[in-house]
């Protein structure tokens, strides 16, 4: 087949409950998954997917739980469709799922490392309240300026991910973001929200969970790419253990630039598949670029993005 995809994968914000439940419910595949995580790791995956509770918000559990899901999601369609990606591309947490789908770590040990991850980051923003707020509807180099005056003014506030044009996540103390938002709303920001997280990624807070986070990478990464992967450090395509374990190390204090991720390899690709719940990247996406977007977050979307995948490498 003729036709070249980019296979994307979102990060934190993208879970809800119950998401995976459909592909547990109607996969052999999926369920021997999420047995193999929940051995792996000693979390019961089949209650933190399924079954209301207050784990899922919690990095460390949010993380495992998203790139389970996308995993799946992932391995389910390439059991129909064995197509080899022109690249991957995840956000944030993202990133490792698309490792994964490229055969740089094992899915498995994917979800322990970013169990671990998720662990580290909450560590590192320990005894601090921490948060992360959106901004929309200013251009970057105004939300940057503002965050680099408030920084020079004893804050601590970072833009760290280049969603879309005019939408970027800060991330920083949660008092001094609070302090932010009335500032980017006088700058006639559309909004400035508060997300839910529980951690501030992407920022110089995160410092200690670099060193731990890169000797666990080093034990599970390979050096078998099957296709790049796009760092969401640099923007441009790695395809080695070695940068990937630079990289991926960056990334935990580095912004997501995720925008210009899309903007630098759009023409290389027909077509964009998301893998895992909620379809976050497709509307990112929904300005940046024209060309179909295929979401995998059941066996109903599957099923629609192989049969649309086939029409198009037909044409």
């Amino acid at each position: 087949m003729s036709i070249k995809c980019a296979f994307l994968f979102a990060g934190q914000g993208s879970q809800a409950m119950g998401m995976g439940k459909d592909f547990f419910e109607k996969s052999e595949v999926a369920k021997e998954m999420i047995a193999s995580a929940s051995s792996r790791t000693g979390i019961d995956f089949e209650t933190l997917l399924f079954e209301e509770n207050d784990m899922l918000e919690k990095t460390e559990f949010t993380q495992p739980a998203i790139l389970l899901v996308s995993a799946i999601a992932h391995k389910l369609f390439e059991n129909e469709m064995p197509i080899k990606p022109v690249y991957a591309l995840g956000h944030s947490l993202g990133e490792f799922s698309a490792l994964v789908s490229v055969g740089a770590i094992d899915a498995i040990d994917a979800v322990e490392l970013v169990n671990l991850r998720g662990k580290l980051m909450a560590t590192a923003c320990e005894g601090q309240d921490v948060g992360m707020l959106v901004s929309l509807g200013l251009a970057d180099d105004v939300v940057e300026e503002i965050c680099q005056a408030q920084r020079d003014a004893g804050l601590s506030v970072w833009a760290v991910n280049y969603n879309a044009n005019g939408q970027i996540v800060i991330a920083g103390i949660k008092p001094h973001l609070e302090i932010l938002a009335p500032i980017l709303k006088e700058e006639k920001a559309k909004r400035a929200m508060l997300l839910n997280m529980s951690v501030a990624s992407h920022c110089p807070l995160l410092e200690s969970a670099v060193a731990p986070l890169g000797e666990k990478l080093s034990d599970m990464l390979k050096d078998e790419f099957i296709a790049p992967v796009v760092s969401n450090v640099t923007a441009q395509k790695y395809d080695t253990k070695i940068e990937a374990l630079d990289l991926l190390q960056k990334q935990l204090i580095s912004p997501v630039l995720y925008k210009q991720s899309i903007a630098n390899f759009d023409e290389d690709v027909d077509c964009y598949i998301e893998f895992g719940h909620g379809g976050v990247l497709k509307g990112l996406n929904r300005k940046a670029t024209k060309k179909p977007h295929f979401v995998v977050s059941d066996m109903a979307s599957l099923q629609i993005a192989l049969d649309e995948v086939a029409k198009l490498g037909e044409s």
